[in-house]
């Protein structure tokens, strides 16, 4: 028996206690290559739900689980997700197969090669003085809650550009005095989050009101609602606010 990640789409399949299943492994399971018997595979649409198990976001596993066992899910459906995309060859157009021992899928005609891929992302916690921080709230998001400036990385920057053009696009002010925090992997849908803090240099908040609704300089015991615990973003935000620890390693402090 195999311990199995089984999705549907961003939603994982624990029991009760929020533990996955245990299953008979099949030809076309994803191996996921951690030295145990732990697999990854799609629910099937013609598969019926165990009794006493059920689908659970993967996002609401973030507040249940540890981080050790978010960042295993996070890497099981982003790997599933990549198998997915490149059933068939970029170049030629064939179809491709599951490469024996690495995670690569291969072309069996002109043998190019397919590998996982992620896409890095900057996130910004900026400060003002020695007792405000900018926090912007998206517009997509119906809840109040108030978060970082965050975007990805465009082709050729460098990613203190990618900071610097992000936060001037979307609050129109310029920032000085970068400094790398951490990291964390956030599988929506396969995003690598590098974290940065900056200081405030100069410019008004002039909104790009189709990803951000509401930005402002809050006091550090005034805050609004920020991104719930386990999030890079809450971690930052404790971070340069209470003055909880900060390391290169990002497992102690996130």
């Amino acid at each position: 028996m195999s311990t199995a990640y089984i999705f549907h789409q961003q939603q994982l399949l624990v029991d009760q206690n929020f533990q996955l299943p245990e299953v008979e492994r099949l030809s076309d399971d994803l191996d996921l290559n951690t030295g145990h018997d732990v697999i990854a595979r799609d629910l099937s649409p013609h598969d019926v739900i165990p009794e006493g198990f059920q689908l659970v976001p993967i996002r609401q596993l973030l507040t249940l689980w540890n981080k050790k066992q978010f960042e295993d899910a996070s890497r099981a459906v982003q790997l599933l997700e990549w198998r997915r995309n490149h059933r068939f060859c970029s170049h030629c157009g064939e179809k491709t197969q599951a490469h024996t021992h690495e995670f690569a899928m291969v072309c069996p005609s002109c043998q190019y090669h397919q590998y996982p891929r992620v896409q890095p992302c900057v996130i910004t916690i900026i400060t003002r003085g020695d007792n405000e921080v900018l926090l912007a709230k998206n517009a997509r998001n119906p809840r109040p809650v108030y978060g970082l400036i965050a975007g990805f990385v465009e082709v050729g920057e460098t990613l203190e550009e990618a900071v610097r053009r992000e936060t001037l696009e979307e609050v129109g002010i310029q920032v000085k005095n970068l400094q790398y925090l951490a990291s964390q992997p956030w599988p929506f849908p396969s995003n690598l989050m590098l974290a940065f803090r900056a200081e405030y240099a100069g410019g008004d908040l002039v909104l790009q009101e189709d990803e951000i609704s509401d930005a402002a300089f809050f006091k550090f015991d005034e805050l609004p609602e920020i991104p719930f615990a386990g999030s890079i973003a809450h971690a930052m935000i404790m971070h340069v606010t209470q003055g909880h620890a900060v390391a290169d390693d990002t497992k102690a402090w996130l």
